[in-house]
């Protein structure tokens, strides 16, 4: 019996190694969107100065929102890499391409040292770290689904999601601790290259993690062979992936609302300070770590479609509201109620709506099939959402507006939840 075969029958403690060596990257590739996602007006002094405050927030958010755009190439490209090599080979390399892209923002020079060069190396890294990206969460979720034992995939892949949340807690408290210790001065420039050095600091732990993962035994009984055989079975697939994608905005709009989003809606929206702002993420980070498992498992038991329709309609109900009532006296409490609600909602769905992908997508593009659908929620929808939301409030000048970009995305989820019944299962 192979390694991966065996799986289900080790100790809970080597089943539990086996979810932190595959999770690992998935935590690093958060880790480094939530960073910039924290210190986002920071990074847009250094990197695109001029003008006025919001032309250099919205230049940063844009960058922030260019590595999205690129989700969808690398999830063609390298998850048919990974159907057809393994997931173990598609884990390192985009491990490897992940390293390299946070690298690239942590020691470049800023604008005032290099000039023009100095945006356009920061949006290539971007560009690398989104591409690689593309196909980490769905190799991740794939494997994890591909070793559970029967009756527990739902709790499985709920972990992949969870090391996100350990990503967000990280992050946060490394910002709020150099937000404590480091001058507003030197926030400004240099202090927030902090937190993405020790990101640095942790990959080769990670690649010592993830060379040590054994193949998949449903990867070693059948898989692609060639990349004109990726290309014709997603032909036949692209219900699914319309249907997948569709699914996944919600889980995408919810996450970066509720965590990168935070801390600039915080500050420049509700007058909030940092610390507040970071205080609050830092909340929704360990809410999301709790409820994620929780509901995966919940979702083993009573099914995966009844948890997300009740969270669709939760969040149809709920979400513009809530904002408006945010709105009218913003506070911490406020803040931090609105923000755990919203948090609840995502974990649930997202329990249930990850490993419900990967069952809906045919077994042999597994990997290339998962994150064509959720890199195109995420570049079209979620990686433009602090941008979009920032625009909204702009425009209208109702800074609620984030609560129905919400809607929009639960009505589509909602849409694409009843759509799903009638799916082939293969």
């Amino acid at each position: 019996m192979s390694d991966a075969a065996s799986t289900s029958a080790k100790t809970p403690l080597s089943q539990a190694l086996a979810i932190v060596r595959v999770a690992s990257g998935n935590f690093l590739e958060m880790y480094d969107f939530m960073v910039f996602g924290y210190f986002a007006a920071d990074i847009g002094r250094a990197f695109f100065p001029g003008g006025d405050s919001f032309a250099g927030l919205m230049k940063s958010l844009m960058t922030f929102a260019a590595a999205f755009l690129m989700r969808p190439v690398g999830a063609l490209v390298l998850g048919a890499y990974t159907d057809r090599h393994g997931r173990r080979a598609g884990l390192i390399l985009t491990l490897a391409l992940m390293a390299v892209g946070i690298a690239t923002l942590t020691f470049m020079p800023p604008y005032a040292v290099i000039g023009l060069a100095a945006p356009v190396l920061v949006l290539l890294g971007r560009l690398l770290q989104g591409f690689s990206a593309g196909v980490e969460l769905g190799s991740v979720s794939v494997y994890l689904a591909e070793i559970a034992p029967p009756g527990r995939k739902g709790f499985y892949v709920s972990w992949q999601s969870g090391s996100q949340q350990v990503a967000v807690v990280t992050a946060a408290l490394i910002g709020v601790a150099t937000e404590h210790f480091v001058s507003p001065a030197a926030m400004g420039s240099w202090g927030w290259r902090i937190p993405l050095l020790v990101g640095c600091l942790i990959v080769p732990l990670l690649f010592l993690l993830r060379c040590h993962l054994p193949e998949t035994e449903a990867f070693q009984k059948s898989h692609v062979t060639s990349l004109g055989e990726v290309m014709r079975e997603m032909m036949k697939a692209w219900p699914v992936v319309l249907v997948g994608t569709m699914l996944a905005v919600m889980t995408t709009v919810s996450f970066y609302t509720i965590t990168a989003y935070t801390p600039t809606f915080g500050e420049h929206e509700l007058h909030l300070s940092a610390m507040t702002a970071l205080g609050v993420t830092l909340c929704v980070g360990v809410s999301n770590l709790f409820w994620l498992p929780v509901m995966g498992a919940l979702s083993d038991r009573v099914g995966r479609r009844p948890l997300l329709i009740a969270c669709t309609v939760g969040v149809l109900a709920t979400a513009y509201p809530a904002m408006v009532w945010l709105t009218h006296a913003p506070s911490f409490g406020r803040l931090l109620a609105v923000e755990l609600w919203l948090s609840f909602l995502y974990a649930s769905y997202n329990g249930a709506m990850v490993v419900y992908l990967t069952e809906i997508v045919p077994q042999r593009l597994r990997a290339t099939g998962f994150s064509l659908a959720y890199s195109l929620a995420t570049a079209i929808f979620g990686g433009l959402t602090p941008a979009i939301a920032t625009g909204l409030i702009h425009v209208t000048g109702d800074k609620a507006m984030p609560g129905a970009w919400l809607s929009l995305a639960a009505a589509l989820g909602l849409i694409a939840t009843l759509a799903s019944g009638r799916l082939k299962r293969i």
